[in-house]
């Protein structure tokens, strides 16, 4: 058994007047904890929460690449080793509901006109995402991770993607050991710079430093920001472990919310 709890992030780089935009979506979480529900159906919720919300880079607000196009990626995974995750969907407000239903696929991962095709085969909806004008130095990516009363975790992330990138252009969010790693009591999502984030297998690194050492989740964290980020680029992590709230921190602005149950 365990405590409930969650944690959710608005991305690195905006400010602090999204916090209470990313407060909404951990109360979201909280009631379904609160009330026994589980922490992949917390994580979800929160997510969607975030990605109807369009101050953020991920479902209805997502960035319109180079070419104008909009191209969603999200991604689940659970400590019981599933996993889902879908890149550069289009027509697809809430990518995080097709990521989650291949946790119960065979297949982990979806991509383009196939990932699209494989969700309105199951009725997921098809709706244009208009995208919003990309921002300079912005990476407002969205993160959840939750810990149910049965010490279960899940964690969820959703991107419109980097701005001023190409169509084609993969990201963190979809990448398991970069933008997110969850094992049996603990989890890690990252957001910001996604090539740096993926070269450098962040969120897989700082999990296994806190995992193998006895630093805490903020000084694992601390680590792995000042082992392989350069302070001149914007990265911000968030995590949980079996015990305790939530943690974030990031090297430049980066909202996050976190609860923990009684």
């Amino acid at each position: 058994m365990g405590i409930p709890a969650v944690i959710a992030h608005g991305g690195a780089g905006p400010g602090p007047e999204r916090e209470e935009n990313v407060k909404i979506a951990v109360r979201v979480a909280s009631k379904i904890l609160e009330s026994g529900g589980s922490a992949i159906d917390a994580a979800i919720e929160a997510c969607v929460v975030l990605e109807d919300d369009p101050a953020f880079n991920a479902g209805t607000g997502s960035v319109c690449r180079t070419d104008g196009s909009v191209l969603v990626d999200a991604s689940i995974q659970t400590c019981d080793g599933r996993l889902g995750f879908v890149i550069a969907m289009s027509n697809t407000p809430n990518p995080i509901r097709v990521a989650a239903a291949l946790l119960h696929e065979e297949i982990n991962g979806l991509a383009g006109k196939g990932a699209r095709e494989w969700a309105d085969k199951r009725g997921f909806r098809n709706s244009k995402v208009e995208g919003r004008t990309p921002l300079e130095g912005i990476g407002d990516t969205v993160g959840v991770i939750t810990r149910d009363k049965n010490g279960f975790f899940a964690c969820a992330t959703s991107t419109g993607g980097c701005s001023f990138r190409p169509p084609g252009r993969v990201g963190d969010v979809p990448l398991p050991g970069s933008g997110f790693w969850t094992e049996k009591g603990i989890a890690v999502a990252a957001t910001g710079n996604g090539e740096v984030i993926t070269k450098n297998l962040l969120s897989y690194r700082i999990l296994n430093k806190f995992s193998n050492s006895s630093d805490s989740l903020e000084d694992s964290i601390s680590w792995g920001l000042n082992e392989f980020i350069d302070e001149s680029i914007s990265v911000g992590l968030i995590s949980l472990s079996d015990t305790g709230k939530g943690v974030g921190l990031a090297n430049t602005d980066m909202p996050w919310s976190t609860w923990i149950g009684n």
